[in-house]
């Protein structure tokens, strides 16, 4: 019996080999957005956050699937940022084919010849530089290439409660009523605080501080300040500088702003009407959306959400602005792989559309334009961030670690343990130092 039954497995093994091989080109897709195939069906709709990242991701990646079923797609969720394991998976000579990457961090890879040019591969399927927003366009270029392919564009805004600010009398012809000025602000914000009770501002200030950074990046780059006066260096202790963080400084000596608060008690105390303005970004929108639709929530029929106040009389209006891109790392294909590939980023070219409904900015000229998309909720009142809108020096490396450790220096002069003069000293020094050690 046991001899009969070693002999039936091995026929079992012998004809799983035997088995024909899949023909089709075989082609990796690496994303962030999360995991949600619980509530989204492979074919159907998502049952239930309709706007979310990873719903609107899933779906799409979905669709391309059945609509081209001569490629075998494979797709790896991992948990954000996803850089320390693609890093990995470089090294190991075992990369993904197509990878989404924050703009701000494609010069990390390009400068090291880890990332192929996309111009000709593109071009192949009728997609050019040309057809990319401004903003888009500057942040995947480098040295004169394509190093990816914007799938959209955000930034971070002014979320607003408009039941709350009703109460404080902060509503007129139906809009938001936001500051001018510095001064503005702070006279604005004390009114709420009287109103309502609740602090004006919301904001993370516990493991997740980036706001910070972002806040001073969008009022520098307002008054045309330069940041970076080269790659490996940055300038940070300007008069402007301290004026911002002053600001922000006075708001939270006042309690005008929550305290103590990480991402999710940030989020989940303005979708509970725990403060007026959330300052976060766009990817959230969707999420507040379904909020303001649900009857009995304190954000139904009361959610707006604005570009930055210009604060301090700047010559171009505020707007730090980041996006998600697709790029394509270096390692050996087939011919079949890499036109597969590039057939998948016009497949998502083409429906960036579907993906701005989680409420970031498009970053396709065309769709700027498109009726269907001005027609979704708020994009009115942001499209021109498009343009207007400016990101950090595509030659600087390691955006995201200074941005860390800039937003450790402001957290540290906002809450009062330093001098605001000794935290962007600190600030430039420690960056500086990073900066000048670049291998």
């Amino acid at each position: 019996m046991r001899r009969r039954a070693l002999l039936g497995g091995l026929a079992g093994l012998s004809l799983a080999g035997c088995a024909p091989k899949d023909p089709r080109p075989a082609i990796t897709v690496q994303r962030i957005f999360g995991d949600c195939r619980a509530h989204v069906p492979k074919g159907g709709a998502p049952t239930q956050n309709l706007n979310g990242e990873c719903e609107i991701i899933t779906g799409l990646l979905d669709r391309f699937e059945a609509e081209n079923p001569d490629i075998r797609l494979n797709v790896n969720a991992v948990a954000w940022p996803g850089y320390d394991q693609l890093s990995a998976q470089i090294a190991a000579d075992d990369a993904p084919d197509l990878v989404t990457m924050h703009m701000a961090v494609i010069p990390d890879y390009q400068i090291h010849g880890l990332l192929t040019p996309l111009d000709a591969g593109l071009k192949a399927q009728g997609v050019t530089p040309d057809q990319f927003t401004p903003v888009a366009r500057r942040a995947v270029t480098m040295d004169g290439e394509v190093y990816g392919l914007p799938f959209d564009a955000w930034t971070q805004l002014f979320h607003i409660n408009m039941n709350l600010f009703a109460r404080a009398g902060l509503v007129r012809g139906g809009e938001p009523v936001l500051p001018r000025n510095a001064a503005e602000l702070l006279d604005q914000a004390r009114r709420f605080r009287a109103a309502t009770g609740k602090p004006y501002l919301v904001q993370s200030s516990v493991n997740e501080r980036a706001a910070f950074a972002r806040n001073l990046y969008t009022y520098l780059l307002s008054a045309h300040e330069v940041i970076f006066p080269d790659p490996h260096h940055i300038r940070l202790n300007t008069p402007r500088a301290r004026e911002v963080v002053g600001l922000f400084k006075r708001i939270h000596d006042e309690r005008l702003t929550t305290r103590d608060l990480d991402y999710v008690a940030a989020t989940t105390a303005f979708i509970n009407g725990e403060g007026g303005v959330y300052i976060v970004g766009t990817w959230m929108i969707g999420n507040f959306d379904n909020e303001a639709a649900q009857a009995g929530r304190p954000l139904y029929r009361g959610y707006r959400v604005k570009p930055y106040p210009a604060l301090f009389g700047d010559p171009v209006l505020p707007a730090f602005v980041d996006g998600h891109a697709w790029v394509m790392p270096k390692r050996r294909r087939t011919p079949e792989q890499e036109r597969a590939a590039f057939r998948l980023l016009k497949f998502l070219s083409v429906h960036e559309g579907d993906w701005t409904r989680s409420g970031h900015l498009t970053s396709m000229a065309a769709v700027v334009g498109d009726p269907v998309y001005q027609a979704q909720p708020h994009r009115r009142d942001l499209m021109a961030i498009t343009s207007y809108g400016q990101g950090l020096p595509t030659d600087v490396q390691r955006q995201f670690a200074i941005q860390a450790m800039l937003s450790e220096e402001l957290a540290a002069a906002i809450t009062g343990i330093k001098p605001i003069d000794r935290a962007l000293t600190d600030a430039e020094r420690r960056i500086n130092d990073m900066l000048t050690n670049l291998s």
